[in-house]
């Protein structure tokens, strides 16, 4: 008996170009460091962003502030010193509409001229809320007192101007 010729099979596969992962997936050591560090940066970015932004407007306020307190202290110094240089028409003009409605410049004048002429003034801190700003004023006869100035804002300037000047 003779065996019939061996015919090759098909070929076996080749080689392949690496070896084999040990493992089926990749490795995950590290992730959750890694999201916590996303996690704090973004955190710390979110925290100096509205920390800046608080503190831009807390400047700002204290700037406004400081700003009304100047505006104010300019119009009620510019009337004082127009009545203490008997300038009673400059004076009448520096007063708020409402005030120039309810008096004339000659009962202005009037009233003014019979009141104890102020000498010396300095000015407390100016409330925003009742648009006042204290004054304590030295009298020419040597007498003092606090007086509060009532301010307005006027609608076309924007500026302040005096309503009143009261114990």
């Amino acid at each position: 008996m003779t065996t019939a010729p061996s015919v090759p099979g098909p070929p076996g596969p080749p080689p392949g170009p690496g070896v084999y992962p040990p493992f089926p997936a990749p490795p995950v050591e590290g992730k959750g460091k890694r999201v916590g560090w996303g996690v704090g940066i973004a955190a710390g970015v979110v925290v100096l962003i509205c920390g800046g932004g608080l503190a831009a407007l807390i400047g700002i306020g204290v700037s406004a502030t400081g700003a009304m307190q100047e505006r104010a202290e300019a119009a009620v110094s510019d009337y004082l010193d127009a009545v203490q240089a008997k300038r009673y028409d400059d004076a009448y003009d520096l007063l708020c509409d409402s005030t120039r409605e309810d008096e004339s410049s000659a009962e202005f004048r009037a009233r003014i001229t019979g009141q104890e002429a102020i000498t010396e003034y300095t000015f407390g801190d100016f409330n925003i809320v009742n648009m006042s700003l204290p004054v304590d004023v030295t009298y020419l006869n040597g007498a003092s007192a606090e007086v509060s100035a009532a301010l307005e804002q006027d609608t076309d300037t924007g500026d302040f101007e005096v309503c009143s000047l009261g114990e």
